[in-house]
């Protein structure tokens, strides 16, 4: 064809449908399968965001139009300051403070009940080449969480970089079946900041 050609165009009929998207990491998996085999890489699949001024009802939003249950919290890019899951926009820690502060869901921003940097729970990325998804597995139950995330050393003077993210409900749907993880308990640092 030639480089300035123009294509045919047509136009389209009533019953044309979209195509479904199929995600790189939606292939089955066994507790036998290496662990990458799970790991959402950002590197790949950009991370979803979310102001912590947004309200909850925006972090909602915002979860249901990616179709993910996790938003990364960001000031200004690329420094993360947390994250908010699904669970806690309408879970106990969303109570405390509506109970806490008086205030009505509306009213709640995401900095209200985000889980910040200092509490989240990560795992090298180093080390995801020789373990496996039972390996993670036994990981999430043992810290109790639905997330982790796996974090990257920098190189040269940068600071570390969150590359991946393990997602409880993302392996689930490889294993094709449920993984029971125990709610995390709330400690003593959560109580206090819901009281501020």
């Amino acid at each position: 064809m030639h480089r300035d050609a123009v294509l045919p165009t047509f136009r389209l009929s009533t019953g044309t449908a979209l195509a479904a998207a199929t995600p790189w990491h939606s292939q089955p998996v066994t507790l036998d399968s290496p662990a990458l085999d799970v790991m959402t890489d950002l590197t790949k699949v950009k991370a979803a965001t979310i102001h912590p001024d947004q309200t909850l009802r925006q972090a909602e939003q915002a979860m249901i139009y990616q179709g993910v249950r996790m938003l990364f919290v960001v000031t200004e890019m690329p420094r993360l300051d947390g994250l908010i899951t699904s669970t806690d926009l309408h879970g106990e820690r969303q109570m405390g403070v509506v109970h806490s502060r008086q205030l009505r869901f509306d009213e709640m921003r995401v900095a209200d009940v985000m889980t910040e940097l200092s509490m989240l729970d990560a795992i090298e990325f180093e080390r995801m080449g020789g373990v496996t998804v039972s390996n993670l597995v036994a990981t999430l139950k043992d810290v109790s969480r639905n997330h982790l995330l796996v974090v990257q050393k920098s190189e040269g003077a940068g600071p570390p970089r969150v590359r991946g993210v393990i997602s409880r409900a993302q392996i689930e749907r490889q294993l094709g079946r449920p993984i029971e993880v125990a709610e995390v308990a709330v400690n003593f640092a959560e109580v206090v900041r819901a009281l501020r």
